[in-house]
């Protein structure tokens, strides 16, 4: 028996929604097979149709948060935390039988059934914007309002798009400062090192690219390697030969304080 057509509607649709939409559309079977259907409503329409039309996606646009909420199997709220409650406001009395995926950041379950009421059936989940590429990180919270199969179905979808962890509600905050924040981390450090290539010669263009592959495929090393119980450091250590280049550069960062300095930056997105 074929599955029966499912649509999500994204009720905000920023750069988190947004990426969301794109990973799904270049990356989910079910999107591809036309199993999970999208659409999406947001503020502002104009910047809502051209984020869609400039990504070629496939998500009809709703004209108002009811329409959405009327016309959707499943509501994925994608807002700023302070927009949700107001949002919530104008769809509670049609969320009845409804699942409900929030992205919003920093509001879990519990305060989520008091915003949105006990009917629908809800699932925290905190992404992040690698997933447009379908190399996210999901954290699913441990407690969950959907039945067994729903939260199957979500975990498949996110899974076409990003490594799925589930973790305790009172960890999320933690696992989010690493999976949330620090892709801007990285970025940074990619800037850093373009700009090392720079003064030492390359092209701006030539330096950032060879550090995007650079942090690819270390990370794609580390993630395989893990798998078979390496360590970080290891791997490190096998990079880095007796009096070479490697560990000099390595003794550089190390009197820099270049471990303190990202655990510092962790500890202070946790406040």
């Amino acid at each position: 028996m074929a599955e029966k057509t499912e649509r999500i509607g994204f009720l905000g649709f920023g750069q988190m929604g947004s990426a969301i939409a794109e990973g799904l559309a270049e990356f989910s079977p079910d999107v591809k097979d036309g199993t999970l259907r999208m659409a999406a409503w947001a503020p502002h329409g104009d910047k809502l149709k051209k984020r869609i039309e400039d990504g070629g996606l496939p998500v009809e646009i709703c004209s108002s948060p009811r329409e959405l909420a009327e016309t959707s199997d499943w509501i994925l709220l994608a807002m700023k935390p302070d927009q949700l409650a107001g949002a919530a406001e104008g769809i509670r009395d049609l969320l009845t039988g409804k699942r409900v995926i929030s992205v919003v950041n920093a509001v879990r379950l519990e305060r989520l059934r008091e915003i949105l009421g006990d009917d629908p059936r809800i699932q925290y989940v905190l992404p992040n914007t690698p997933m447009k590429v379908g190399a996210g990180v999901a954290l699913f919270e441990e407690e969950t309002g959907l039945t067994e199969d729903e939260l199957a179905r979500a975990k498949r979808w996110f899974s076409s798009i990003a490594e799925v962890v589930v973790l305790p509600g009172e960890k999320i905050a933690a696992a989010a400062s690493l999976s949330g924040c620090a892709p801007a981390f990285f970025f940074m450090a990619a800037e850093a090192l373009g700009d090392a290539g720079v003064k030492h010669g390359l092209k701006r263009a030539d330096a950032y690219r060879l550090a995007a592959a650079v942090m690819s495929g270390a990370g794609s090393l580390l993630a395989e390697e893990l798998k078979a119980g390496a360590h970080p450091g290891a791997l490190k250590d096998a990079v880095c030969s007796p009096g070479g280049t490697t560990i000099r550069g390595v003794s550089s960062l190390e009197s820099d304080g270049f471990r303190s300095a990202w655990i510092k930056a962790v500890d202070a997105t946790l406040g």
